[in-house]
C-alpha cells in the first residue's frame, strides 16, 4: 500500500483527507470495510449463508471500522488540481532551485539534498542551522524571521516526545540523529502560488538573520 496526503499544505489538495492506493486485492477489500465502519453491503461475504438472499437494505458490521469516506466534493477538487499538478509541481522546484542558488555560499546552514535519480515534489524546504556558527538559538532565529514576516515553520516535532509516548515508555535519546535534525531545522515557506519577489523576500531576510547572528 501507498498513502497519499491531500493536506492543504501538500502538492495538492482536498482540503483535508488523503488517499491508500494498493494492487492487493485482500488489502483493497479491507479498506473498503475499515473506511466504512467494518460495514459490507455485498450479499457473498455476508456470513450467514441463510440470507444471502437477504432485502436490499441489508448489511452487517464484521469489522471494527471508522468513517474515513473522503465526500464527492472533496473528490471533485482533488481531481481539478490533480491537472494542475506539473505546474504545482514545476513551480516549486524553480523556487527550490532559487533557494539553492542563493543559500550555498551560507556557511551558517545545510541546504536539504535530492539524490541525482529521485524528482522530489518538494511539499517542504528545510534549512539546518549550523548553531555552532551562529550567536543565536534556533528559536531566536526562529521568531527572527516570524518578526520579519517570513512563515517559517518546523517539520516535525519527534512523535516519541509527545505526552502519549512519553506514558508509553519512550525517552528523549532514542533516535539521536533525528533529534539532532529536529533541533536545528526551519522550514521555510514554500508553495505554487509564491510570486518571484516572494521568494526574494524569504531569500532576503534569511540572509540578513542570519548575517546579524553569525559568529
Amino acid at each position: 500500500m501507498a498513502i497519499f496526503s491531500f493536506h492543504p499544505v501538500k502538492p495538492i489538495t482536498t482540503g483535508e483527507g488523503g488517499m491508500v492506493v494498493t494492487n492487493n486485492t485482500e488489502y483493497y477489500e479491507k479498506l473498503l470495510m475499515f473506511r466504512a465502519h467494518g460495514i459490507t453491503k455485498d450479499p457473498d461475504k455476508f456470513t450467514n449463508e441463510k440470507i444471502r438472499n437477504a432485502p436490499p437494505w441489508y448489511y452487517e458490521m464484521q469489522e471494527l471500522g471508522y468513517n474515513y469516506r473522503i465526500t464527492d466534493f472533496q473528490c471533485a477538487l482533488g481531481i481539478s488540481q490533480l491537472r494542475k499538478l506539473d505546474g504545482f509541481i514545476k513551480r516549486r522546484r524553480e523556487i527550490v532551485k532559487k533557494y539553492n542558488e542563493s543559500f550555498k555560499s551560507v556557511e551558517e546552514i545545510i541546504t536539504p539534498y535530492e539524490k541525482p535519480d529521485v524528482k522530489s515534489a518538494w511539499h517542504i524546504y528545510v534549512i539546518r542551522l549550523k548553531l555552532d556558527k551562529l550567536r543565536a538559538t534556533r528559536k531566536e532565529i526562529f521568531e527572527a524571521l516570524r518578526a520579519e514576516n517570513i512563515s517559517v515553520q518546523v517539520h516535525y516535532i519527534p512523535v516519541y516526545y509527545h505526552p502519549y509516548y512519553q506514558k508509553l515508555g519512550y525517552k528523549k535519546g532514542l533516535c539521536p540523529k533525528a533529534e539532532k535534525y529536529y533541533e536545528e531545522s526551519i522550514t521555510l515557506p514554500i508553495f505554487p502560488a509564491m510570486k518571484d519577489q516572494d521568494v526574494n523576500d524569504v531569500i532576503q531576510t534569511v540572509h540578513k538573520v542570519l548575517y546579524y547572528y553569525r559568529r
